[in-house]
């Protein structure tokens, strides 16, 4: 049995996608899933994979697309207003039937009860 390690959930999900063979992350950093932009920026080249910081959330997921369309196991991840801005490409993956990884990290927000008085 391997040894228990603790971790952030954001690392964890890293961890999670490199062990499945995951070798290209495309992504646009924006809180609260920044720290998955940020451990996949150090990990990638120790595995020698490929790490994009997109210019936006659709050119990451468009990134993602294509990567994945070549055969690459790929992800990307962002938060719901991202994610908002990603549903074109996010549609175009699903109507070719390409595999990928797509992280929401969800913030808090009013709708939520997350912001106190």
């Amino acid at each position: 049995m391997s040894e228990k390690v603790l971790m952030k959930g954001n690392e964890a999900i890293c961890e999670g996608a490199i062990k499945a063979g995951c070798l290209h992350y495309f992504g646009y950093p924006i809180t609260p899933q920044t720290e998955i932009t940020e451990y996949m920026a150090k990990e990638m080249p120790v595995i020698d994979g490929v790490f994009i910081q997109a210019e936006s959330e659709i050119a990451a997921i468009n990134m993602v697309f294509g990567a994945s369309a070549a055969g690459a196991r790929t992800m990307t991840s962002s938060s719901s207003p991202g994610i908002s801005l990603k549903q074109e490409g996010i549609s175009y993956i699903a109507a070719c039937q390409l595999p990928c990884v797509v992280v929401n990290i969800v913030r808090s927000g009013p709708g939520l009860a997350g912001i106190q008085p």
